[in-house]
């Protein structure tokens, strides 16, 4: 029905939802730890290409309610063209509640206050940001491309104009040597912004990544799930949000599956972690059925 240009990604929330493609690639693309899309060029579409792809999805899902714009990063489209877009889709999709798209910190600050709003009027009201880490020397040895600084300004803004913020953060990321700081610092972010939704990974290389993450990162060292573990645990411990954050630590990569609200579940998370600490192997996810 629809030309996707492959690979396409969405969030796991996005599952059941419309996608509409409004750009190809990521405008980035420059994470060392990531390679979803190493093999596509960034490119704006064509507008009226992206309508009649709307047009056609309007057909077969007329009651669609939430609809996730793709590739990576589809909030560094000008905003003239979000508004456009997004006006379109609350013509096409009557029941339309919410739109949703991958947010870097780059791209929020390249707009105004003013237009992070008049695109929250116009229903882009989720974003899914990956922190990833909030070590500065960590940000800079995987070419995140921004600082702890930039990242709480960029969530301060977002949550500012109204928009929802999903946000991931990577076990592991910081190895060996970096695994307090790295801990301790992207605690520090979360509780110094207004996050409704949290999620931890835990990281993993793709073959197609691997070089380059280890020729920025030279003295990187894997953790093991138990560190990851005992990383997750210290995260928990520091986190002190000023707000209600649902939290999930159930994606792919996870070695043990959590769920629950910050800071209301923080001690029976902690403790579910204990217990997996203490039963070892037999507690995890085995690796055969993990992906990153």
């Amino acid at each position: 029905m629809i030309n996707y240009s492959h690979p396409l990604f969405r969030p796991p929330a996005e599952a059941d939802n419309v996608i509409i493609q409004a750009t190809y690639g990521c405008s980035y693309n420059n994470c060392s730890f990531c390679s979803m899309y190493k093999t596509k060029s960034y490119k704006v579409r064509d507008m009226e290409d992206v309508f009649k792809d709307i047009d056609k999805l309007a057909t077969h899902y007329p009651a669609a309610s939430k609809i996730f714009l793709a590739d990576g990063d589809a909030l560094s489209l000008d905003t003239s063209y979000l508004v456009k877009l997004l006006q379109y889709l609350q013509k096409s999709f009557v029941k339309l509640r919410r739109v949703s798209l991958y947010a870097s910190a780059q791209n929020l600050l390249e707009k105004s206050q003013e237009e992070l709003e008049l695109l929250v009027f116009n229903k882009l009201n989720l974003i899914y940001y990956g922190v990833e880490s909030g070590s500065d020397t960590v940000l800079k040895k995987i070419t995140k491309g921004v600082n702890s600084s930039q990242i709480i300004e960029s969530l301060n803004r977002a949550s500012a104009s109204g928009m929802k913020i999903s946000a991931t953060v990577i076990l592991g990321i910081g190895g060996e040597k970096y695994t307090t700081e790295h801990i301790q610092d992207t605690a520090k972010i979360v509780n110094a912004t207004t996050l409704n939704y949290l999620s931890t990974l835990q990281l993993g290389l793709e073959d197609d990544a691997k070089d380059n993450f280890y020729k920025h990162f030279n003295d990187f060292t894997m953790l093991d799930d138990y560190q990851i573990l005992d990383e997750q645990k210290r995260f928990l411990q520091l986190l002190d949000p000023c707000n209600k954050v649902i939290f999930r630590s159930n994606h792919a990569s996870n070695a043990l599956h959590l769920s629950g609200t910050i800071p209301k579940d923080r001690e029976r998370l902690i403790e579910e972690l204990n217990t997996a600490l203490e039963i070892g192997k037999d507690a995890l996810v085995p690796e055969i059925f993990r992906s990153f």
